[in-house]
C-alpha cells in the first residue's frame, strides 16, 4: 500500500478569549506529497488556513516549517501573522472568518531525508503571554530520483580525441606538356621536364605495389590557345590531345601496366586565360577581363583584345604560351593497414604504428582492459600528443574512477591547453564531484566539443530544469541521463524509448526501468528490472528499500524479499 498518514480529527480548543489551540493537519496541505530533491534542494509550497474564530484579535502567530531526518533537521523560513488589533507589517488574520495564506520553503537536501517528515512549528503569543501551540506533521520523506543523476552522469557521452587514420587518402599528380605555337608535336625537352618525369614515376609506384597504392583514373586535357580561328585551334586541341595521349599509352606499355587513359581537347582555353590574366601584373589586366565579361563570341574577344596593342603583345609573351599544353593528371588512392592488419601489427610490434594507427586501433575493440592497453602503448610510444591521455580519461571516467580520470586529463591539458575534448570532459568530472558552477565555466570552454549537448543535459538536470534537459539531449542521446531526464519531465514513454536503446545497459539502466514501471502502474514489472537492477549491483538495495518510488511495492512480499 501507499504509504499514508492517519491524523487524528484535530478539535481547536476555544476556552475563552486568551488560548490559542492547537492546529490539525487538516487545515494545511502540502505539495508535492511526498517532497522532491530538485536541483540540489527540497522546495515545498504549504497551503495553510487560520479557521473561524482562532486568531485572537491580539494575537501574533509564528508558523516555520521544519524538516526532520534520522540525526538532524533543516529549519526554513517562518512567516508571521497578526490579529486584527495588533499593530505590525505581517498578515492580518480576521478573527470571524480565519484566513488563508500559501508559503514555501526550501531546505538543501541530503541522502538522509529519503526517510523524513515535514512539521509546521508555531510561536504563539497573545499580548506578551506566550502560548504553547502543538507541532503539526503535514508531509513525510523526500522523493530523490534526481540525485540518480550521481550514478547516471558515469554514463554520459564523454568527448574523444579523434584519430585521424584513413584507410584510403586521395591523392593526384599532374604535369604539363607544353607546345609551340601551332604546333603538335611533342618535343623531347618537355618529356624531359621535372613535371612529366615525376608524372611517370608516379605511374611506375603504382604500377609496383597495387597493395599501397589504388589507381582511379588517368587523364588527358588538351587545349589551344584563343589566338587565332575556332577552326584552326580545334585541330590544333585535338591534335595534341592525340599525341599526349599516344606518349601516355606509350609509357604505360613499357611498364605493362594495364591502365585506360580517359583524354579530351578544348579549342580555346578562355578559362584558362582569364584566370592566368587575373594572376599577372599586365597593365590592361582590368581591361582584358571586362571585356571577356561584355562578348561571348570568342572571336569577337579575340579581336577586341588585340584592339590593345600593347596588352596584347604582353598577352603574347606571358599567357598565351602557357595555354598552348596539354595537362596530365592521374588520380590515385594512398592504401593503409587494414582494420585485421592494424590489430595483428599491433600484437607483433606496436612501434611500427603510427600515432593515428594507434588511437585508431583503440576503436577496433569494446574492450575497455584492451583499449587502455592500446592508449598506455600511444602515450608511451607519442608523449607529445594529448589524444591518448585524454581518451585514457575518457575510460577511468566510464568506470567511475575520478582520481585516474583528473590525473590523464591534467596531462592532456599541459600538452594541448584549452583542448576541446578536455575541457568537455573535465565539466563532466566537475559535475560527478557535485560542482556545478565549475562544470558550467569549463563547459563554456568546449563549445565545440561532440558531446556538448551531453554534457550540458546532465548541467540542466542538476540544476533542476527537467524540460531543458530533455531538450537538451534530444532524440538521439542514448544514456541512462537522457532517459532520467525523461523520467523526471514525467515523458514515460520516451523515457522506456531511451532505455531501450542504451547500448551497454547497465544496474542504473535496470533501475530506471523499474522507476518507468513502478510510475505507470506495472508492478510485476517494477519487481522483474528491479530484480535485474541488484543482481546488477547489489550495493542498490539499501537504496532501493527506501526509494519512496516503490512506495506502492513496500508491503509486497516480493519488493521485500529483494531489498532485505
Amino acid at each position: 500500500m501507499k504509504k499514508s498518514f492517519v491524523f487524528a480529527s484535530a478539535a481547536i480548543v476555544l476556552a475563552g478569549c486568551s488560548k490559542l489551540g492547537p492546529l490539525g493537519p487538516e487545515n494545511f496541505n502540502v505539495t508535492p506529497q511526498p517532497l522532491e530533491a530538485i536541483g540540489g534542494k527540497v522546495p515545498a509550497t504549504i497551503n495553510g488556513k487560520f479557521p473561524e474564530k482562532y486568531m485572537k484579535k491580539k494575537a501574533i502567530v509564528t508558523v516555520t516549517p521544519e524538516l526532520r531526518y534520522a540525526g538532524g533537521k533543516f529549519v526554513a523560513d517562518g512567516q508571521t501573522f497578526q490579529g486584527e488589533k495588533v499593530l505590525g507589517n505581517d498578515q492580518t488574520v480576521n478573527y470571524k472568518v480565519g484566513g488563508n495564506y500559501t508559503m514555501r520553503a526550501n531546505f538543501p537536501y541530503v541522502p538522509e531525508m529519503e526517510e523524513s517528515k515535514l512539521y509546521l512549528t508555531f510561536n504563539g503569543q497573545i499580548g506578551k503571554k506566550v502560548k504553547q501551540i502543538p507541532d503539526v506533521e503535514i508531509g513525510y520523506g523526500v522523493l530523490a530520483t534526481s540525485t540518480l543523476l550521481g550514478r547516471t552522469i558515469y554514463g554520459a557521452q564523454t568527448a574523444t580525441g579523434k584519430d585521424a587514420y584513413q584507410y584510403a587518402i586521395e591523392q593526384s599528380t599532374t604535369a604539363e606538356i607544353k607546345y609551340l605555337i601551332q604546333q603538335s608535336q611533342i618535343r623531347t625537352s618537355e618529356l624531359k621536364s621535372v613535371s612529366v618525369q615525376e608524372f611517370v614515376n608516379t605511374l611506375r609506384q603504382i604500377k609496383a605495389d597495387q597493395k599501397g597504392f589504388a589507381l582511379d583514373n588517368i587523364e588527358v586535357s588538351a587545349y589551344a590557345s584563343p589566338d587565332g580561328g575556332l577552326k584552326l585551334n580545334t585541330a590544333l586541341a585535338e591534335a595534341r590531345e592525340k599525341t599526349s595521349k599516344k606518349y601516355l599509352e606509350g609509357e604505360l606499355k613499357k611498364m605493362d601496366f594495364n591502365a585506360t587513359v580517359d583524354s579530351k581537347y578544348t579549342a580555346e582555353d578562355w578559362d584558362g586565360f582569364q584566370e592566368l590574366v587575373s594572376a599577372s601584373n599586365i597593365q590592361d589586366k582590368e581591361v582584358i577581363i571586362r571585356v571577356l565579361s561584355m562578348y561571348e563570341d570568342p572571336e569577337e574577344r579575340e579581336q577586341q583584345i588585340k584592339n590593345l596593342s600593347v596588352a596584347f603583345k604582353e598577352l603574347a609573351e606571358e599567357v598565351l604560351p602557357a595555354l598552348r599544353r596539354a595537362r596530365l593528371r592521374v588520380n590515385y588512392e594512398l592504401i593503409g593497414r587494414s582494420d585485421e592488419e592494424i590489430v595483428a601489427q599491433f600484437k607483433q610490434d606496436p612501434t611500427k604504428l603510427s600515432i593515428e594507427e594507434l588511437l585508431y586501433a583503440a576503436t577496433l575493440t569494446d574492450d575497455a582492459q584492451q583499449q587502455k592497453k592500446i592508449l598506455e602503448q600511444t602515450a608511451k610510444q607519442y608523449p607529445n600528443d594529448y589524444r591518448a591521455y585524454n581518451n585514457l580519461a575518457q575510460l577511468a571516467f566510464a568506470q567511475s574512477d575520478v582520481e585516474s580520470a583528473i590525473k590523464h586529463l591534467n596531462q592532456a591539458a599541459t600538452l594541448k591547453p584549452n583542448a576541446q575534448e578536455v575541457n568537455a570532459n573535465k565539466a563532466l568530472i566537475a559535475l560527478a564531484q557535485g560542482n556545478v558552477d565549475q562544470a558550467e565555466a569549463l563547459l563554456g570552454q568546449a563549445t565545440n566539443a561532440d558531446n556538448y549537448n551531453d554534457v550540458l543535459g546532465n548541467i540542466c538536470i542538476a540544476r533542476g530544469q527537467y524540460a531543458v534537459a530533455q531538450k537538451t539531449f534530444g532524440s538521439k542521446s542514448n544514456t541512462n541521463s537522457a532517459a532520467l531526464a525523461q523520467i523526471l519531465n514525467k515523458d514515460y514513454s520516451a523515457a522506456l524509448k531511451t532505455l531501450n536503446s542504451i547500448a551497454n545497459a547497465d544496474a542504473t539502466t535496470a533501475y530506471l526501468k523499474a522507476i518507468v514501471a513502478a510510475r505507470t502502474n506495472k508492478e510485476s514489472e517494477a519487481i522483474t528490472q528491479l530484480r535485474n537492477a541488484l543482481q546488477l549491483d547489489p550495493s542498490l538495495k539499501g537504496y532501493a528499500a527506501k526509494d519512496l518510488e516503490f512506495a506502492t511495492l513496500m508491503g509486497d512480499s516480493s519488493f521485500q524479499a529483494l531489498v532485505k
